[in-house]
């Protein structure tokens, strides 16, 4: 009896966060590493630009992906959230700064323009979601 119930949870629950700090460690590795490369050792220009950009979204992916994985832990969903929606949901996260330095440089970043980008990708979050939880039958092997 408890062990079929432990395996209900399992099936039930999202992944635990311990699962997902060797990716985390990983990526914060690589961005804050490949940031500090960028703004130590090179000159802004247009190659070295987009660098920082990458290595900024994997350094706050990475940084964001233990706190994303507790936070669907501790609030959970139906359906429950795979692998792959916890890294896309922290990927939204580490996507948002950078997109807003980019905007900056460009000087056409305003806090209205930063409100509307953060409610746009919360707002594709919540329609990915919404497909996913329509297409969710219990019980049914994913």
């Amino acid at each position: 009896m408890h062990e079929s119930h432990t395996k209900n949870i399992s099936k039930t629950s999202s992944p635990p966060v311990k699962g997902f700090l060797p990716t985390a460690v990983a990526l914060m590795i690589l961005g804050w590493g490949g940031l500090y490369w960028v703004m130590i050792y090179n000159v802004p220009s247009g190659g070295t630009r987009w660098i920082f950009f990458f290595t900024g979204v994997l350094a706050i992916t990475g940084t964001i992906l233990p706190l994303v994985a507790f936070l669907n832990q501790r609030f959970p969903s139906n359906p429950p959230p795979t692998p792959a929606v916890i890294v896309r949901q922290a990927l939204w996260v580490g996507i948002y700064p950078p997109t807003l330095a980019w905007l900056r440089i460009g000087r056409v970043l305003t806090p209205s323009l930063a409100l509307l980008l953060a409610l746009s990708l919360i707002l594709i979050e919540w329609f990915i979601r919404l497909r996913e939880r329509s297409q969710w039958k219990p019980g049914h092997p994913s």
